[in-house]
């Protein structure tokens, strides 16, 4: 496995020695239980697998490079390089500088762009009308490209797909910066329409059946297929490919049930013919991580608590897996959490920041769960951790409940 070149404050004593002790149990991450990490007033349950991806690793190295070579030229980042406040603002501290917001809202001009200036592409990708757009300026972009190989390993197979002549059905959500670089670059090969959840891909399945109207079809997608995509020709053939930081359940879900669709259709024997076997473009740090989140979802503790950027499409699903068994705060950083345990976290259903309590036990041990998404650094977590432990006035070393490290 390579090693990251990334600046040290992003490297963590607590999580670094947990993850390490795990990697040399189970080196070939079979296990997705949880660990348990002993203080004499506080249990932590941390996930097998969080944080920092190999995607993301590799867009900061990559980031901090382009810093680092270029001392006295402007760089600019086409938007977020990845959905963390901390890691975004010290990029912004650094002296770069986002063309656009995480919408597309242009915020600096293209055409002031020089061939003399330096852009980095984020670890979501960008679309090829950007990459154009980009090339016909002569931006050094090619040298400071981060996007995601597993990104780009969707945008391979639906090519292919494309080439074998299948519409691309894309599960994501249709304002990420993901899944619009996704579906720009589909497009060049194929018809290809994006399905946001299980209630649209049933929609499409209705479609597909003769159960709705064209009408009816274009309320439910208008603004979110291609050009060249017309439903009533385009639907006899396809392949399903995914937002990478998607659920990979819920995009499995969505395959199985259109793969049915497809037989009640055309029947068993063809049903090779009219839906592509896609599975091998499901992220494994994605699916890693959702596993670990399961395994978390059979110990017992109190309450969970999830750090990560409020815009992170794969923390939010952690969130939505966790919080169906636990009280679950969903947190930015460990300044979230104040003196007196009172904290701001993210409400996902009403997406809005709302005040709360952590709910602290006195008499006895308080059992938290506690993990992150794949943009948000393992240090911000240890920091989460050392402010629970003040908060509870916590007497065991660090260095002890490391030892005690349970597995």
């Amino acid at each position: 496995m390579k090693k990251f070149d990334i600046p040290e404050f992003y490297r963590s004593p607590i999580i670094s020695e947990v993850k390490s002790k795990r990697k040399i149990a189970d080196p070939r991450k079979k296990d997705f239980t949880p660990s348990l990490l002993p203080f004499d007033t506080v249990d932590f349950w941390i996930a097998r697998h969080f944080g920092f991806c190999y995607g993301v690793e590799n867009a900061i190295e990559i980031s901090y490079k382009a810093i680092s070579e270029n001392p006295n030229k402007r760089i600019f980042l086409l938007s977020q390089m990845i959905h963390n406040p901390g890691v975004n603002d010290d990029l912004q501290g650094h002296g770069i500088q986002f063309l656009q917001d995480t919408s597309g809202k242009q915020l600096i001009p293209f055409e002031s762009l020089t061939e003399d200036d330096v852009v980095i592409i984020p670890a979501f990708g960008t679309s090829v009308e950007i990459m154009n757009q980009l090339n016909e300026i002569g931006v050094q972009k090619s040298i400071y490209n981060t996007t995601c190989p597993f990104v780009e390993k969707v945008w391979n197979r639906a090519e292919k797909l494309g080439q074998d002549e299948h519409t691309i059905i894309i599960h994501g959500k249709y304002n990420h910066e993901e899944t619009r670089a996704t579906f720009s670059h589909s497009r060049q090969n194929a018809p290809s329409l994006v399905v946001k959840n299980m209630k649209e891909a049933e929609v499409l399945g209705q479609f597909i059946l003769g159960e709705i109207d064209t009408a009816t079809f274009n309320q439910t997608f208008a603004g979110k297929y291609s050009d060249n995509f017309s439903p009533k020709d385009h639907l006899d053939r396809i392949g399903v490919v995914n937002q990478t930081t998607m659920l990979a359940t819920e995009t499995q879900e969505i395959t199985d049930y259109l793969r049915s669709i497809m037989i009640q259709k055309f029947g068993e024997a063809e049903i090779k013919n009219h839906i592509a076997d896609t599975r091998d473009t499901l992220c494994y740090a994605t699916n890693d991580n959702q596993s670990a989140t399961s395994g978390l979802l059979e110990v017992d503790a109190d309450f969970a608590i999830v750090v990560g950027g409020y815009n992170s499409s794969n923390t939010t699903h952690l969130v939505e897996m966790l919080e169906e068994k636990f009280p679950t705060f969903f947190i930015k950083d460990e300044n979230s959490i104040d003196e007196a345990g009172q904290l701001s976290c993210f409400d996902i259903h009403q997406q809005v920041v709302i005040e709360g309590k952590l709910p602290m036990k006195d008499a006895q041990k308080s059992k938290i769960i506690i993990t992150s998404g794949a943009s948000c650094p393992d240090a911000t977590v240890d920091r989460v951790i050392q402010k629970i432990l003040e908060l509870s006035k916590a007497q065991t070393p660090i260095e002890q409940a490391i030892e005690n490290l349970v597995f």
